[in-house]
């Protein structure tokens, strides 16, 4: 199928093109045309914008979706919006059946767009500044479709290229509508999901939810990203922080046959190395979590020491933690603490210095991290006992600085 920008005489008359869809269209479609045809006519550019959108999204429209594009969007893109009509080539592209041919459409549509870069000055005309919006923001939209379908074609440089483009781009700008920045971290999403880098992942995955309308999503959907979500926080080496995810409403999509990794989850955000043990039966649900089991068993008992320096006496005397006691909270020979710790530090999960000849760590700091029903129990416990030592350090300032005033008249009465 070609996707070349149709000849001036595919698009000569729009309105007969209209006019013909409207009429042969199913039930279920023709209010649409007709909403699309009454704003061409009535030269409504705002409101035919609106229609067009619209159409794209209804179901059933994709096979009608090329040809509207072709034959009439092209004779009137000048009038759109540069933003909406990069969302609506996005929606149109894909309805071809190969990934070759949404990127030719897409690379067509792209090379029409205004560019969002500043012009240098020359001998023959001025320096341009940078377009205001929505060029920009059609632009990085633009990029981040082309990096998609590159992406499915495997081009992962290529995409990868586009990707670091629309985040030059996207920090230059002020204001960029959620939309934008939904296409470029889902995009970016999909690209670290496949180099499998847990991290990345994680946060673009994360972004990606913060920016696009959930109701967008299939329940499919949702219930596959929050599964991934998980699975990129467990495996993640440079997360140890759970809070944001088990804080987002999507983890509920996770009920019935995952729900063991939702708990997992949970267990890790606690500590909990029992509770680790009993899902870990699990594992064999999930074959790389199988094989990453050792790596989970060290980042369990990491977020095991991060808990028991929380859970640690707040009594004002001592900071320190013997290898002992850690050893008992992580499960965890007395002889490997000490390379835990090290771990921990050097993650910054923890600061504190560490005394290898009197096996104790001088706690002074662990990582924030967003705290559940027993951990906040704990809370109130500490901020209890911190109360009681506050106002007994309170009394006895007192006490001694009404023992210096007597002092002072008695010696005074004395002279």
């Amino acid at each position: 199928m070609d996707v070349d920008q149709p000849t001036s005489s595919a698009a000569a008359n729009p309105l007969a093109f209209l006019e013909q869809q409207e009429a042969a269209a199913p039930p279920s479609l023709q209010p649409a045309w007709t909403e699309i045809r009454t704003a061409y006519e009535k030269k409504l550019w705002h409101n035919l914008t609106v229609a067009l959108l619209k159409f794209v999204a209804l179901p059933g429209s994709g096979s009608a979706q090329i040809e509207l594009f072709d034959k009439f969007i092209t004779s009137i893109e000048d009038k759109i919006n540069a933003l909406r009509l990069v969302e609506i080539a996005r929606r149109v592209g894909r309805e071809y059946a190969e990934p070759e041919l949404t990127l030719k459409f897409l690379e067509n549509v792209h090379s029409r767009l205004g560019s969002p870069y500043p012009v240098e000055a020359t001998d023959d005309a001025p320096a341009q500044p940078a377009p205001a919006r929505p060029v920009p923001e059609a632009f990085v939209l633009s990029l981040s479709a082309l990096a998609y379908a590159q992406l499915l074609l495997g081009d992962l440089s290529g995409c990868k290229k586009r990707l670091d483009e629309c985040d030059k781009l996207l920090n230059e700008q002020d204001t960029v509508e959620p939309l934008v920045y939904a296409g470029y971290y889902g995009v970016a999403a999909d690209y670290y999901k496949v180099k499998a880098d847990y991290g990345p992942y994680y946060k673009s995955a994360l972004l990606y939810l913060a920016c696009v309308d959930e109701k967008e999503l299939s329940d499919e959907d949702r219930r596959a990203r929050a599964h991934d979500l998980c699975i990129a926080a467990l495996l993640g080496d440079t997360i140890y922080n759970f809070g944001e995810l088990l804080q987002h409403p999507i983890l509920q999509t996770l009920d019935g046959d995952y729900t063991w990794i939702k708990e997992l989850i949970s267990a890790f955000n606690a500590g909990a190395i029992g509770k680790f043990d009993s899902l870990s039966n699990h594992f064999g649900a999930e074959p790389i979590l199988e094989e990453s089991r050792a790596f989970l068993r060290q980042k369990i008992c990491l977020m095991a020491l991060i808990q028991a320096a929380f859970e640690r006496p707040r009594d004002g005397k001592t900071r320190l933690m013997t290898f002992e006691q850690i050893g008992e909270a992580t499960r965890l020979p007395v002889h490997e603490v000490e390379h835990l710790i090290m771990k921990a530090l050097s993650l910054g999960l923890i600061r504190g210095s560490l005394d290898q000849v009197a096996s104790t760590v001088d706690l002074a700091w662990v990582q924030p991290r967003v705290l559940e029903g027993s951990q906040l129990d704990t809370l109130g416990e500490q901020f209890g006992h911190w109360t009681d030592a506050v106002g007994q350090t309170a009394n006895g300032v007192a006490g001694l600085e009404a023992g210096v005033g007597l002092n002072g008249v008695t010696h005074a009465l004395a002279a």
